[in-house]
């Protein structure tokens, strides 16, 4: 099996006071343009394969009815089949990935797009990689498919640098909007009736997530090299220095009552004190 996970997004998506989505306008509701690629790339696998090795291509999503729409266009488009997950709209990604790995484990590769038009974590493919534990290749930038085990593609790293993977076995793979654009699906095809399956989803997954402890930030200090001097009052000089030439000092010893009076001589002398 070659599956495609498409995820059903709302476009324009309106939010109430306290910044949360007020729910999916079905007027503007669809695939991304990632999710497009995605089901590209799948049905070219199936049409790379074709001859070598039985391989039908698979669309899933995971939301409610309304969903329907982007699998009635990925069965258009040459999907065989279309399984939708029946969960609440913006479900969690953790859930999300959970619900599709559950029907994921016997696919060769799993195509996903980088991330989603609403959110954009790029969180899912990751997910649902670990959950069936099979061979990350993601946010990849161009594909080469010629069969099961002589494919790979090229992925962005940061620097403007890049890394050439090899897809060899059960890999899940998320590509960019601009790796592909979508065939046109027959008028044929769009109009006629279609079947899809309809799974009851886990909103409850059982999955521990694992402790963390909270803490407030706190800067690594820095290290500075102890004040130089070998009296106090040298090092205190070190210290309080700005760095600039000394243009005066002078260090006397004087009981409190003649101190006081050389401060007071002193700040008259520097014009800080009237005569």
């Amino acid at each position: 099996m070659i599956a495609a996970c498409l995820k059903w997004v709302d476009k324009r998506p309106e939010f109430d006071a306290s910044g949360e989505v007020t729910g999916p306008d079905a007027r503007f509701t669809g695939m991304s343009a990632a999710d497009h690629a995605a089901l590209e790339w799948a049905l070219r696998c199936r049409d790379a394969w074709k001859g070598s090795q039985p391989d039908e291509v698979v669309a899933f999503t995971v939301g409610p009815p309304a969903a329907d729409g982007i699998l009635r266009e990925a069965l258009a488009a040459g999907a065989a089949r279309a399984v939708r997950i029946d969960l609440p709209f913006a479900s969690p990604s953790r859930v999300v990935a959970s619900n599709l790995a559950a029907l994921l484990a016997e696919a060769q590769f799993v195509w996903c797009g980088d991330y989603s038009a609403d959110r954009g974590t790029g969180s899912v493919p990751a997910f649902v990689a670990a959950d069936l534990g099979f061979a990350q290749a993601l946010g990849l930038i161009d594909i080469f498919v010629r069969g099961a085990h002589d494919s790979g593609g090229l992925r962005r790293l940061d620097g403007g640098r890049r890394e050439r993977l090899a897809f060899d076995g059960p890999t899940v793979i998320s590509v960019e909007g601009s790796t592909a654009t979508l065939r046109r699906a027959s008028l044929k095809a769009l109009v006629s009736p279609v079947e899809i399956e309809v799974v009851p989803g886990r909103p409850s997954p059982t999955f521990e997530a694992p402790p963390t402890t909270s803490r407030p930030y706190r800067p690594r200090p820095r290290v500075l090299a102890a004040p130089a001097g070998n009296t106090a009052l040298d090092r205190i000089r070190a210290i309080t220095s700005s760095g600039a030439d000394l243009t005066h000092g002078e260090t006397v010893t004087l009981d409190p009552a003649a101190a006081a009076d050389r401060i007071l001589e002193a700040l008259q002398g520097w014009g800080y004190r009237a005569q």
